[in-house]
């Protein structure tokens, strides 16, 4: 008998190692997310004035919610427009039937032209927002000029705040 409760001790200390561990790794996981991704919708809120914060790459990154959706988005003040992929087009119900030849630092291809009802980075947000289906965009969305134009956006020490531009 001896044996038996011997064997219930162990593998019952197993199943608690096992968990400590998962749950570490987990934390882990969190942790590392949080600084490749600084700006969720949960950091940003609905502010006026939206701060982000530069991410480990040098990029600017955030989530945004795209006629109503989350989206992971790169802020791109050197595109010409938002762009979509068409992953986050095809999730998001875009369509389009007009295609255009696009020019950007890969190459030429073919986009597809739509109107978004909806641009929200925090609490700014544009309305009718022209921009393009990319199929061979990797990542979910690059948010250019058609968006940013309408902002107030700064840069300084690591930090872009943008603001509504008609709002002072």
């Amino acid at each position: 008998m001896h044996n038996a409760t011997q064997k219930k001790y162990t593998h019952g200390h197993g199943l608690l190692y096992t968990l400590i561990w998962l749950g570490l790794a987990a934390l882990v996981w969190l942790l590392i997310d949080r600084v490749q991704h600084p700006n969720t919708l949960e950091q940003i809120g609905q502010q006026q004035v939206v701060s982000l914060k530069r991410g480990p790459d040098g990029h600017y990154s955030a989530e945004a919610l795209i006629n109503g959706e989350r989206v992971r988005v790169l802020v791109d003040t050197g595109a010409t427009g938002v762009a979509i992929s068409q992953h986050v087009a095809n999730r998001l119900g875009l369509v389009s039937h007009e295609a255009i030849n696009t020019h950007t630092a890969n190459g030429t291809s073919i986009s597809y032209l739509v109107r978004l009802k909806t641009v929200q980075l925090g609490g700014v947000v544009a309305h009718d927002v022209a921009a393009t289906i990319s199929p061979g965009l990797e990542g979910d969305a690059l948010l250019g000029m058609s968006f940013l134009g309408r902002m107030d956006v700064r840069l300084h020490k690591g930090i872009m705040t943008i603001s509504d531009g008609d709002s002072k």
